[in-house]
């Protein structure tokens, strides 16, 4: 229907636009670093500049797979979120039962056109990776396994994030650069456990038992620690000074929280963490990049 210039009317095109904006909000476009950032690093680990072939993963690491980790996360964690004070922020969307059918819609349509493409044309290891990678997601929060609520492998589960390192390259079959896809999965297990210690009172309330619950405040920087120290040996085999900024950041969040251990604290250096993969990530872009200039790109 028409307004009789061949134009849907404002009402329409507004609505249309605001159901845009509301799946771009739920998708936490703060955090699409981690996927598309892993996506153009795995890039530029093969050698080159850029490549065609890998554009298709690259525009669905945007907002289809991030609809899809947290579209699925909303959808089940409605009850925590409720009473979460960062939720309705860039930090998270705050979502009402009503919205519920159309964001599993929304995931639906914006990724199965990917997955039934990548199916078709991309290498069989590119697609089990690719599998592995939508499953984790699905299942750390839908039930029966919900990995969010199960200390340990909620955290554990998340090194899931690294997949790009590993799909792209199979992608266009090149071996992925091991040391680095492995060092960015210790990474993201201590990434989250991490950031979970600011929600620690909300999950506990709500009967959800995450890794930072169980271990506290003062545990979870110990374990954090632990696994950010392993990724920054991994990452040393691949550049010395990616290490060195990885180690200066993870050591100035996990030290402060040490000193004061509270899910407040927590909170207050969310900032830091969530700048965490920005910087890091961009010193080792610009590293990646100037070497396969100098190098000459293919």
């Amino acid at each position: 229907m028409t307004d009789g210039t061949g134009q849907l009317p404002r009402t329409l095109r507004s609505g249309a636009g605001a159901t845009v904006r509301r799946l771009v909000h739920v998708s936490r476009p703060v955090l699409w670093i981690n996927t598309i950032g892993s996506g153009l690093v795995a890039v530029w680990l093969t050698g080159a500049l850029f490549d065609l072939r890998a554009l298709p993963i690259l525009i669905w690491l945007t907002l289809p797979f991030n609809l899809l980790i947290y579209g699925v996360n909303d959808v089940f964690d409605q009850d925590t979120d409720a009473t979460n004070p960062r939720k309705g922020s860039i930090e998270g969307a705050r979502i009402r039962q009503s919205e519920v059918r159309l964001i599993v819609w929304a995931v639906a349509v914006v990724n199965v056109p990917f997955l039934v493409a990548f199916l078709l044309t991309l290498p069989p290891l590119a697609n089990a990776a690719i599998l592995l990678y939508a499953v984790v997601f699905v299942c750390y929060s839908a039930p029966p396994l919900r990995f969010k609520a199960r200390p340990y492998l909620d955290s554990l589960s998340n090194a899931a994030y690294a997949l790009p390192l590993v799909i792209v390259p199979f992608a266009l079959e090149e071996e992925p650069t091991w040391p680095a896809a492995l060092g960015l999965m210790a990474w993201s297990v201590a990434k989250h456990a991490f950031d979970a210690v600011q929600d620690i009172v909300e999950d506990r309330d709500a009967g959800i038992t995450t890794t930072a619950v169980r271990l506290g405040p003062r545990g979870t920087a110990l374990w954090s620690g632990a696994w950010w120290a392993v990724s920054t040996v991994l990452f040393a085999v691949v550049s010395i000074p990616v290490a060195a900024v990885n180690l200066f950041i993870a050591g100035v969040l996990v030290v402060r929280l040490l000193r004061t251990p509270s899910p407040e604290t927590g909170h207050r250096l969310y900032r830091l963490s969530v700048a965490f993969p920005y910087i890091a990530g961009s010193f080792a872009g610009v590293l990646l990049l100037v070497s396969i200039v100098l190098g000459g790109a293919r």
